[in-house]
């Protein structure tokens, strides 16, 4: 086997000076070439996002999968490039139960429809959570990976050789200040532009890959967007099953009188709270079975309690924000549109519109 005995015995010299002078500028006896200001805080900036970016995938696998025995196994499967075994999350285990437990009541009873019906839409939920858990994987968790395990390991291996080659450099500085002789003087000048050129390349070569962590931003931007429209669907779909739910909750019995004893006859019944699905606004005719109301109020300036009808959300500071069902006192000021009021609720005032307010007595 052919071995290089110089080529060896130069590496070995040249590892060797590397960490004298490393050694050295640990303990303040040689001087060290310093990075400029530019190159220093663009890498500051990428172990800023290496460091965001591996917390931001965590909390988000955390999120996506709260369990850390499943993260587990599928970090496994995914280090060995199998596919993981599909399990039931916990929409479809309650689901389930559900299903069964309303087969075992009866899907002729009230109560076993209900649970049967409860049951299907968990499942549709489930279906719908196990979409976004893909959509987060692939459009969000994946991008955010591939740069941790990709263009930041490039970075850190061109700054680590740029590291070594800033060591050679002041290696070299520190042999010329140290030659006497003019032959020893002119070999060491050489070896310091030879090392000040490599260095000064390597340096060009990092700063331009950490100036492309600046498009690892405004791509991950974009990841972040496809994640938020992800879960916005998401959020969206589970909404329209839970109301879709209520509406067929809601032609079941409101009192279950058969499964209280006559003595508690008098005690509150057990009603399903429904929700509008529409989305438009009421019109103004929903309050003009109370104008003669309001318009005594306008003319006695006075002040008056009243009920909010609808949720309203101001439009502007001037207005103030509703909650339906909540008791507010309005009163009139003079010159003001006939179709608001000023609305009070503690601290807070602001004008409503009389559409959404029923006066009380």
């Amino acid at each position: 086997m052919d071995f290089n005995v110089k080529r060896l015995a130069a590496d070995a010299g040249t590892f060797l000076s590397r960490a004298v002078q490393f050694t050295e500028e640990k303990l303040g006896q040689a001087e060290k070439t310093e990075l400029d200001a530019h190159l220093e805080n663009l890498l500051v900036r990428a172990e800023n996002t290496k460091q965001w970016t591996e917390r931001i995938m965590k909390q988000t696998e955390v999120l996506l999968q709260p369990n850390p025995n499943v993260r587990l196994e599928e970090f496994v499967y995914e280090k060995l490039e199998k596919k993981a075994p599909t399990r039931l999350n916990n929409h479809d285990l309650l689901g389930q139960s559900m299903i069964e437990s309303g087969n075992e009541f009866g899907p002729g009873t009230a109560y076993g429809n209900a649970l049967i019906k409860c049951g299907e839409t968990e499942k549709q939920i489930g279906g719908a959570e196990r979409e976004l858990i893909q959509s987060a994987a692939i459009n969000f968790l994946t991008p955010f990976r591939n740069f941790l395990e990709g263009d930041f390991k490039t970075i850190l291996k061109e700054r680590k050789l740029l590291q070594v080659k800033r060591l050679d450099l002041d290696a070299a500085k520190t042999r010329i200040k140290k030659a006497r002789m003019a032959d020893a003087r002119a070999a060491a000048e050489q070896e310091l532009r030879m090392s000040q050129s490599e260095f000064d390349r390597q340096a060009e070569i990092t700063r331009l890959l950490l100036e492309g962590v600046s498009s690892t931003h405004a791509h991950h931007l974009r990841c972040l967007n496809d994640f938020v429209e992800a879960q916005t669907t998401y959020y969206a779909q589970c909404y329209q099953y839970m109301v879709d739910l209520q509406k067929q909750l809601g032609s079941f019995p409101s009192t279950f009188s058969n499964n209280n004893p006559s003595s508690m006859s008098g005690g509150a019944s057990i009603s399903l709270p429904t929700i509008s699905v529409s989305a438009s606004l009421p019109s103004v005719s929903a309050g003009h079975g109370s104008s003669d109301r309001f318009n005594e109020l306008r003319g006695s300036n006075g002040s008056r309690r009243a009920r909010v009808l609808y949720d309203y959300d101001a439009a502007s500071s001037s207005e103030l924000s509703l909650l339906a069902d909540e008791v507010i006192v309005v009163s009139s000021v003079p010159g003001m549109d006939s179709d608001w009021l000023v609305g009070e609720r503690g601290s807070q005032k602001g004008k409503v519109p009389i559409t959404y307010l029923e006066l009380l007595n």
